[in-house]
C-alpha cells in the first residue's frame, strides 16, 4: 500500500458552488463513500482530504471543500475556510453544474481547469455544441460516471506539467542528490533525547538516509556522543548532516575541512525560499525587549525541556542576544490572518506540512515585511556558524 505521507503528494481540490456535485465527484474519484452526499445545500462543512492513487501519475491528496455561494447562517465562516485551505492546493478543480449558468466565478491564483457536472440534464444537441465551444472544459454526466475517466486524464496531464516546471525552475526533487556525487560517503548526526520519537526516526532523518541510498552513497547513522569515533573509523567523509540542537557540538568535533549542514538546513531548501530563511535570519539584529515572534510548527507534539521551538531557541535568543521576547506558536496548518504585530517569524522543518502552504506563508511574510528564518538556520546563526554551515549549497 502506498504510504506516502500526504506533505510530499501533490493537493488536488475540489471547489464550487454549494450542490454543484463536488462530494459526489470526490467519492467517484476515490472509488468509495467518504463525503456525505445530498441534495441539502450546505452538506459538506469542512474540507474532507483523503489519499489517492492518481495512475499512472502518483500519489495525490485529494480535497472536498465546503460549497461557495453558501447562504447559510454559517456559510460565511465554511467559505472563509475554504479559501483557507487553498493555500495548499496544487491544483484547483472549479465545478460546476451545468444548468447553474449563473454559478459563481472565482480566480484563486492557482492552475485551475472547469468541470461541469450534471450534463444529462442537457439534450444531446445542446451538449455537444457546448464541448466544440469549451475544448478545455470537462463535462460529467450521471452521478461523475460518465466522462471520469476523461476527468482523471486532464488531472495526470496539469499535474505532469506542474511538475516539469518546477523541474525546469528548480533544483531537482532531492536531498542531497545534486550536492554530491556518487560513492560519497555522509554522515547522519541524530540525537536520541526525551525528544525523540520512541523506536523511530524523524520523517527527515528518514527522507535524507533514503536519499543518499537512492543516489548511491554511503550513509552512516550515528548518535552526538559517538560521533567522533565514527569518524576517527572512516576514512573519508564527504559530508555531515546533523540535528540542529546539537550543532555547537558537532561543529566542535567535525574538521573544518568536512562540509556541515543540518537536517532543517536542507529541509529549508527544499520546502519554500532558502534565500529568504538566510537573508532572515539577520532580524535576529533588530530585537528588542517585548517583540513579538512568530513561530510556525507543522506538528504538534508533547513538550520537553528538549524542545527546539518551545524551550531551547527561546533560551539561545535570550542568552545570545541579551532581549526577552514573546513567543506565539501556530501549529499545523494553523496561520494567523493578523501579521502586524510580529517582528519575525521561525519555522520548524516543517515536514509535515505540503508545499503549496509553505510558499504561500512565506509570500505572505515578505509581503508583510516579516523576517522569517526556520530552526536549523536560526540556530547555525546563533551559534556563529552560518557561514560554514550554508557553504555547502553556495
Amino acid at each position: 500500500m502506498e504510504q506516502t505521507p500526504l506533505s510530499m503528494r501533490k493537493h488536488v481540490a475540489l471547489v464550487g458552488d454549494t450542490n454543484s456535485g463536488k462530494s459526489t465527484l470526490f467519492n467517484q474519484l476515490l472509488g468509495q463513500e467518504v463525503s456525505i452526499v445530498s441534495n441539502v445545500s450546505g452538506t459538506t462543512t469542512d474540507t474532507v482530504i483523503k489519499a489517492m492513487e492518481l495512475i499512472p501519475y502518483g500519489p495525490i491528496a485529494l480535497m472536498d471543500t465546503a460549497g461557495l455561494g453558501d447562504s447559510s447562517e454559517l456559510g460565511k465562516q465554511r467559505i472563509e475556510k475554504t479559501e483557507k485551505m487553498l493555500d495548499r492546493a496544487d491544483l484547483i478543480l472549479y465545478i460546476k453544474d451545468i444548468s447553474a449558468p449563473g454559478a459563481t466565478a472565482v480566480y484563486f491564483g492557482k492552475p485551475t481547469f472547469v468541470v461541469y457536472t450534471k450534463c444529462e440534464s442537457l439534450a444531446e444537441d445542446e451538449l455537444s455544441a457546448l464541448k466544440k465551444d469549451n475544448p478545455d472544459v470537462v463535462f460529467l454526466s450521471n452521478h461523475a460516471t460518465v466522462g471520469l475517466d476523461d476527468l482523471k486524464t486532464r488531472m495526470v496531464q496539469e499535474l505532469t506539467k506542474l511538475d516539469k516546471e518546477k523541474e525546469e525552475s528548480a533544483q531537482e526533487e532531492t536531498w542531497v542528490g545534486d550536492l554530491l556525487p556518487k560513492g560519497s560517503t555522509v554522515v547522519l548526526v541524530t540525537p536520541i533525547d526525551s525528544a525523540a520519537p520512541k523506536g523511530r526516526l524523524i520523517l527527515p532523518q528518514v527522507q535524507i538516509l533514503r536519499d543518499c541510498l537512492d543516489h548511491d552513497m554511503k550513509a552512516v547513522v550515528t548518535k552526538e556522543t559517538t560521533l567522533k569515533e565514527t569518524l576517527e573509523e572512516l576514512k573519508k567523509v564527504d559530508l555531515v548532516i546533523t540535528d540542529s540542537q546539537v550543532f555547537p557540538m558537532v561543529n566542535q568535533i567535525v574538521s573544518k575541512e568536512i562540509p556541515l549542514t543540518s537536517f532543517s538546513m536542507l529541509l529549508a531548501r527544499k520546502k519554500g525560499d532558502f534565500s529568504q530563511y538566510l537573508q532572515g535570519a539577520e532580524g535576529f539584529e533588530r530585537l528588542q525587549n517585548g517583540d513579538a515572534i512568530l513561530v510556525l510548527e507543522g506538528c504538534s507534539h508533547n513538550t520537553t525541556h528538549e524542545d527546539i521551538g518551545r524551550r531551547k531557541l527561546p533560551q539561545m535568543v535570550y542568552e545570545k542576544l541579551g532581549v526577552s521576547c514573546r513567543f506565539f506558536y501556530f501549529t499545523g496548518y494553523d496561520f494567523p490572518e493578523d501579521l502586524s504585530e510580529y517582528k519575525m517569524a521561525l519555522s520548524c522543518g516543517m515536514c509535515m506540512v505540503n508545499r503549496q502552504e509553505v510558499e504561500t506563508r512565506m509570500k505572505r511574510l515578505k509581503d508583510a515585511g516579516i523576517p522569517v528564518t526556520n530552526y536549523g538556520v536560526a540556530i547555525a546563526y546563533l551559534n556563529g556558524i552560518l557561514d560554514r554551515t550554508k557553504e555547502l549549497f553556495q
